[in-house]
């Protein structure tokens, strides 16, 4: 196949990496950086640039932009994309990108997915990107509703043929869900750790850690070191459940801060019992059958 790559940042370089590692199809990439397009030329990772002849001719475009940009490059060049290719989006949110992508792909003829690649690093950029950064992740994709041209079986067609796409990459699994049950998810499991990493290293005593961490202070920190300008826009466009995430945490904290205050050793044993119950509920949910 002809894979179109757009944003060769960690996530669109790690897959023309993994693409030129363990496929054999043409690649073609763009980026914002020209010399970034111009080492992955000369390196072998991309076959050639895309330009507008090389992306009319794309079986599988991916789209590895912040979400804002998606939807941008998208409405620039829908026109430009063949009908029988396949188009997924590789951003952290999902309402916001769908709702406009899927309208865009109906009328131009094409078929949209949202996706989503559970992997990463608190790295980014071209030279962060790696071969094997999705060996045994999840890969989300949010299937379009049949319409007009779009019919179930084109959908299930590109559906089938992502599937394998992404597990050829070496994905552990394809998972699928809604735009909303995505975004909701993601403001707990991915945005929330990363607020609460950002706001936990603000403490002075984070400068006088040598010395002092077997691990935890590490772990806790490792993603304050992110893109301030991606999460700025993701956790806007997605506030609503994202600060719900953070009102609860709120709350739970409140609930060990007061029984510290008092002294209640009894509660404390509680809420600190009633955690360790929930981590080992959930390794045993995520542990396949």
């Amino acid at each position: 196949m002809r894979i179109g790559i757009i944003g060769l940042g960690l996530i669109g370089g790690s897959l023309a990496k993994t693409l030129r590692a363990r496929t054999a199809h043409t690649l073609y990439g763009t980026d914002l950086n020209a010399d970034t397009v111009r080492e992955a030329v000369s390196t072998g990772v991309l076959d050639a640039p895309l330009g507008e002849r090389e992306l009319a001719q794309c079986d599988v475009i991916a789209v590895a932009l912040f979400p804002g940009a998606i939807i941008e490059w998208l409405r620039e060049n829908a026109a430009r994309i063949a009908k029988n290719a396949v188009v997924f989006d590789c951003g952290g949110i999902k309402t916001a990108v769908c709702e406009t992508c899927f309208a865009l792909a109906a009328q131009h003829g094409f078929v949209f997915f949202g996706g989503h690649p559970m992997a990463g690093t608190e790295r980014s950029g071209w030279a962060a990107a790696r071969s094997g950064l999705f060996d045994n992740a999840s890969m989300l994709l949010v299937r379009p509703a049949p319409g007009g041209a779009l019919c179930e079986e084109r959908i299930a067609a590109a559906d089938s043929l992502l599937e394998k796409f992404f597990l050829s990459l070496g994905f552990g699994r394809v998972v699928h869900t809604t735009a909303a049950v995505h975004d909701s998810t993601i403001a707990y499991t991915s945005q929330l750790a990363h607020v609460v990493s950002s706001a936990y290293i603000k403490s002075p005593t984070a400068r006088n850690y040598v010395g002092f961490s077997a691990g935890s202070f590490k772990d806790m920190t490792r993603v304050a070191f992110l893109n301030e300008n991606m999460w700025t826009e993701l956790f806007l466009d997605n506030a609503a459940p994202l600060v719900g995430e953070i009102d609860f945490l709120i709350e739970r904290l409140a609930e060990y801060r007061d029984a510290i205050a008092a002294g209640d050793g009894a509660r404390l044993k509680e809420l600190l019992a009633d955690g360790k119950q929930l981590k080992l509920l959930s390794d045993r949910a995520a542990k396949p059958d």
